[in-house]
C-alpha cells in the first residue's frame, strides 16, 4: 500500500478520509509551534510529531480504518495486534537517530517516551516501555509501517538541526539538584505532541468546534485595560458612598497598588501575604496582569485548593471581564468529567486544554496534571508555560505531597518561564528547612521568593478587625445542642464546621431550636452543586445587606444564621459580626475569621473557637488541629488575650505542622522522577506510570459525579436540555463546561446505592457520567445531595 493513499482517520458520514502524511505533518507543525519559545524541544516535538503515527501505515490497520469511523482512540478497538500503532515511530526513532551517535541514541529515547504513551501515557522505561519495544508486536509493528511508508519527507526529514541539539544543555544531561526536572521537560514534550494530534483530529471530525478554537482572545494588555476601568468604576462607586476612606478600604488600595507596583520585576516567584478581607482576590489579578503584559506572558492561571468554591472566584473574574464575552474565563475542575476507563473520541477531544486567556482551576486539577501521564491530563501543560500562576490559599497545598510540589513550582519557575504568586493570609513556611535528625524542605532558597507586601506586620496590625475567643479546655468537646444554642444567641452569625455530615446535623439543630424555623437560616456544603451554591451565597449576601440597613433606620432586622462547612472560608466575601469556628488547624481559623467584621463596620468582630463532639479523622486534618492546639498552649484560658493569628504563631504554627508531618512526600513521588542516566543503555529511566498513579490528591477511583437536575427561578440553563444534547451528540467542551455546574461528586458505594434505587442513572450513550433520574428523592432543594461525606469533603484531604 503506497504512503499517498494511507489514511489517518476515516472519513466523517461518507465523506473524504484524512491523509495519513497531512496529519502527520500537520501535528509536526503545530507542536513545534506549541513550543517555539524552546528550541531544542521545537525540534524534538516535530520529530515526534512527524513519527506519532506511524504504525498506521500497517496494511492491517489501514484495512481495518477503512471500516471502522472511529479508530482513532488506541484502547477503543477491538483486541488484535493489527490495531495498535504508537510503537512503529518509537522503534523507528531508535533506528534512524540511534545510527548517528551516542548522542542522537540519547535523543531517541526522549521520543520514544513521546511517541509510545501518545495513546496509552507516559510509562515507566523499566518495567514497561523497554520491554514493550523490544518485544516481538512492537518489532513487528515497526516492520510493518515501514515497510510501506516510503515517504522520504516523514521518515528522514531534514535534520540540520541534530548537531545544535546534541551540543545543549539538555536536562538530561546535568546532574538534577531538583528531582524530576527531566520528567516535567518530558510533560511539556508530551502536551504539545498529544494537544496537536487532537486538535488536527478535531479539525477532520469537527470543523466547527476547531474554528471556535481559531479565534484570537484577547491579550494580556487588552484585559489589562478592561481590569483597570472595572477597579475605576468600582473606585468611583466606593467614593460615592463615601467608603473610599474606611480604614479597610485604604488598605486594599495600598495593596492594590503594590501589586501594580512589584509587577513590573522580573519573573520569578513572589508572596502575596495579606489578611482576608485585604482584597487578595483582585489585587492578585492586578498584579499577574500587570506581569503578563509587561513580560510576555501568554495567560493567567488561578489555582484554588476546593472545587467547592471555585465558581466564587470564577465568577468575580467573569464580572470583571464581561466586556470580552462569555468565554474569557474558564471554570475547570472534575465536575461532569468523563472518567479514564469511558473514554471515547469525542470525550478525548472534549477535554480541556486551558486555551483561554484566565483559567480558574482547584490544585487537584493542577498538581495532578503536573503529575499524570495521561493524554487527556497532561495535554493542557504546555499551555501552562510562560504564564502567571496564582496559588490561593497557599496555606492549603497539601502535606504529604509537599516536597514534590515544590519541586515542581520551582520547575515551572527555572525552566518553563511561569511567575508564580503564594497567595494567602497564612503564608505557609516553603523556604529550606534543615532539621537535624529529622526529614526537612527542599524548599526554595533566599533570593528566590519576592515579598509584595514589604511590611506585612504593619499591614496585619492595620487590619486587625476581629477578637479571637479559645474555650477554657481544647481538649473538651461540647455538643451540637450546646453549639446550636450558642448559634441562637447571636442575630446574625456564621458557624463553620469541619464536615458535610456536621453542617446538616447542625443545620437541623438550629432549625428546630429556632423560634424563626428557616426563615434567615442557610445551609452551605458541597453536597449543593455550585449553582445551588451561587444562588444560596446571594441570598446571604441581600439577607445581610437588608439587615444592616433595617438596623441603620433604628428597626429590627431579620436574623441571619449560616451553617456550612469550609467551602465558605476561601473566595466568598461575606461579612458577619460573629463567627464560629470548630476547632481545626490555625490556617483555617484564620480564613474563618475572615468572614468576620470583614468591611470593618465594627471596631471589633467576635470569632469563637469551639470543639465539635467528633475530631478530625486521623491523618493530616487532626494533625493540624493538635498543631494548633500546641501553637495556641499559652492562650488556653479561654480568655482570648493574646494574639491567636499573630504572623510569627502563624510561622511557627507552619514549621511545627510541616516538622511533625509523618513525611512531605509519603508516596515516594520524588523518587520516581529522578532521573539517573543508565550510560550502559544509554537510556533516561523514570518511572512516569509509578508516579502519576501514586500522585492523588484525592481518590478519584472512589469518587464518581453525579448531574443533579436543579431547578431555580435563578437558573437559566435547562439542565434537562444539557443532558439531552450530551446524550444525543456525546460531549463537547463547551457542554462540559456548563454541566459542571450542576456536578456533586459521591462516593462510590453511595453512588452504587443509588443506582440500586433508581434515584441515579448512567446516561444512555455516554458512560462513565451518571444524572440524577427523575426524582427529586435524591437532591434536596436546601442541603443537596442526601448522602453523607463524599470525596472532596475537607474532612478527607488536605488541600
Amino acid at each position: 500500500m503506497s504512503a499517498d493513499i494511507a489514511i489517518a482517520h476515516a472519513g466523517q458520514g461518507g465523506g473524504a478520509p484524512h491523509r495519513l502524511d497531512e496529519h502527520l505533518q500537520a501535528v509536526a507543525a503545530l507542536a513545534a509551534r506549541h513550543l517555539h519559545h524552546d528550541p531544542s524541544a521545537r525540534e524534538l516535538v516535530r520529530l515526534a510529531g512527524l513519527w506519532h503515527d506511524l504504525g498506521k501505515y500497517r496494511p492491517g490497520f489501514q484495512r481495518y480504518i477503512r471500516l471502522v469511523a472511529e479508530a482513532h482512540i488506541e484502547g477503543r478497538l477491538p483486541a488484535g495486534s493489527d490495531k495498535s500503532h504508537s510503537a512503529a515511530g518509537a522503534v523507528w526513532a531508535e533506528r534512524h537517530l540511534g545510527a548517528r551517535g551516542p548522542e542522537g541514541l540519547m535523543l531517541s529515547r526522549v521520543l520514544q517516551y513521546l511517541i509510545a504513551g501518545h495513546h496509552a501515557g507516559l510509562d515507566n522505561w523499566n518495567g514497561g516501555l523497554k520491554e514493550r519495544l523490544n518485544g516481538a508486536d512492537a518489532q513487528r509493528e515497526a516492520c510493518e509501517a515501514l515497510d510501506s511508508a516510503s515517504s522520504e519527507t516523514i521518515l528522514r526529514p531534514a535534520l540540520d538541526a541534530l548537531p545544535a541539539l546534541v551540543t545543549l544543555p539538555l536536562p538530561f544531561k546535568q546532574p538534577e539538584s531538583i528531582p524530576g526536572r527531566f520528567a516535567l521537560w518530558v510533560r511539556m514534550l508530551f502536551s504539545a505532541l498529544v494537544d496537536a494530534d487532537f486538535l488536527d483530529t478535531e479539525a477532520f471530525m469537527n470543523p466547527t468546534a476547531a474554528a471556535v478554537r481559531e479565534r484570537t482572545p484577547p491579550s494580556m494588555s487588552e484585559m489589562l485595560e478592561v481590569f483597570d476601568a472595572y477597579m475605576a468604576r468600582k473606585g468611583e462607586a466606593l467614593a460615592a458612598a463615601g467608603r473610599d476612606d474606611a480604614p479597610v478600604n485604604r488598605c486594599r488600595a495600598q495593596v492594590l497598588a503594590a501589586c501594580r507596583a512589584k509587577a513590573s520585576q522580573a519573573p520569578g516567584t513572589f508572596t502575596l501575604t495579606v489578611p482576608t478581607g485585604g482584597g487578595k482576590t483582585l489585587a492578585g489579578l492586578a498584579f499577574a496582569l500587570t506581569h503578563a503584559a509587561r513580560h510576555g506572558k501568554r495567560r493567567v492561571v488561578m489555582a484554588i485548593p476546593y472545587t467547592s468554591i471555585i465558581e466564587q472566584t470564577a465568577d468575580v473574574y467573569r464580572e470583571v471581564f464581561a466586556p470580552l464575552g462569555d468565554d474569557i474565563v474558564v471554570e475547570h475542575h472534575s465536575n461532569a468529567e468523563t472518567p479514564e476507563a469511558a473514554d471515547t473520541p469525542l470525550s478525548r477531544l472534549a477535554c480541556e486544554n486551558w486555551d483561554a486567556p484566565l483559567i480558574v482551576t482547584t490544585n487537584v486539577q493542577l498538581f495532578e496534571s503536573l503529575f499524570a501521564r495521561k493524554t487527556s491530563r497532561c495535554r493542557k501543560l504546555h499551555n501552562l508555560a510562560h504564564s502567571v500562576l496564582i496559588l490561593d490559599e497557599a496555606q492549603l497545598l497539601p502535606v504529604e505531597f509537599l516536597q514534590p510540589v515544590v519541586d515542581v513550582l520551582r520547575l515551572l519557575v527555572k525552566d518553563h518561564g511561569v511567575t508564580v504568586v503564594l497567595c494567602t493570609a497564612t503564608q505557609p513556611a516553603l523556604t529550606t528547612q534543615r532539621r537535624f535528625g529529622g526529614q526537612g524542605l527542599r524548599g526554595f532558597e533566599p533570593g528566590e521568593v519576592t515579598a509584595i507586601i514589604d511590611d506585612e506586620p504593619a499591614l496585619y496590625a492595620a487590619l486587625a478587625r476581629v477578637s479571637v475567643h479559645l474555650p477554657p479546655n481544647l481538649q473538651v468537646p461540647q455538643s451540637w445542642d450546646e453549639t446550636a444554642r450558642q448559634a441562637l444567641d447571636h442575630e446574625a452569625v456564621l458557624a463553620v464546621v469541619g464536615r458535610r455530615a456536621d453542617a446538616r446535623e447542625l443545620y437541623e439543630r438550629v432549625r428546630r431550636e429556632s423560634p424563626q424555623g428557616t426563615d434567615g437560616l442557610f445551609h452551605l456544603s458541597a453536597l449543593m452543586c455550585p449553582q445551588h451554591r451561587s444562588e444560596v451565597i446571594a441570598d446571604i449576601r441581600l439577607a445581610l445587606q437588608a439587615r444592616r440597613e433595617a438596623l441603620g433606620r433604628g428597626e429590627p432586622g431579620r436574623p441571619v444564621r449560616v451553617i456550612s462547612t469550609q467551602l465558605v472560608e476561601a473566595g466568598v466575601d461575606l461579612d458577619f459580626p460573629v463567627v464560629m469556628r470548630a476547632l481545626a488547624g490555625l490556617d483555617s481559623i484564620a480564613q474563618a475569621a475572615g468572614r468576620c467584621n470583614r468591611e470593618g463596620r465594627l471596631e471589633r468582630g467576635e470569632v469563637f473557637v469551639f470543639v465539635p463532639p467528633k475530631g478530625p479523622p486521623p491523618g493530616l486534618l487532626r494533625l493540624a488541629a493538635q498543631t494548633c492546639v500546641a501553637v495556641c498552649d499559652d492562650l488556653r484560658d479561654g480568655m482570648g488575650q493574646g494574639d491567636v493569628l499573630a504572623l510569627e504563631r502563624v510561622g511557627r504554627y507552619f514549621a511545627r505542622l510541616f516538622g511533625d508531618a509523618p513525611s512531605l512526600d509519603a508516596k515516594g513521588i520524588c523518587d520516581a522522577l529522578r532521573l539517573t542516566v543508565d550510560v550502559k543503555e544509554r537510556a533516561l529511566p523514570v518511572r512516569f506510570r509509578d508516579a502519576a498513579e501514586a500522585f492523588r490528591l484525592i481518590d478519584n477511583e472512589d469518587a464518581a459525579t453525579v448531574i443533579v437536575r436543579y431547578r431555580s427561578e435563578r437558573c437559566r440553563e435547562d439542565v434537562n436540555a444539557l443532558l439531552g444534547k450530551l446524550e444525543r451528540e456525546g460531549p463537547q467542551r463547551w457542554l462540559m463546561r456548563k454541566l459542571q455546574r450542576y456536578g456533586v461528586t459521591v462516593y462510590q458505594h453511595d453512588l452504587r446505592r443509588l443506582l440500586d434505587g433508581g434515584d441515579v442513572r448512567e446516561l444512555h450513550g455516554v458512560p462513565g457520567v451518571y444524572v440524577q433520574a427523575e426524582s427529586d428523592v435524591f437532591y434536596d432543594p436546601v442541603l443537596g445531595a442526601l448522602v453523607g461525606g463524599a470525596p472532596g469533603d475537607p474532612a478527607a484531604f488536605f488541600a
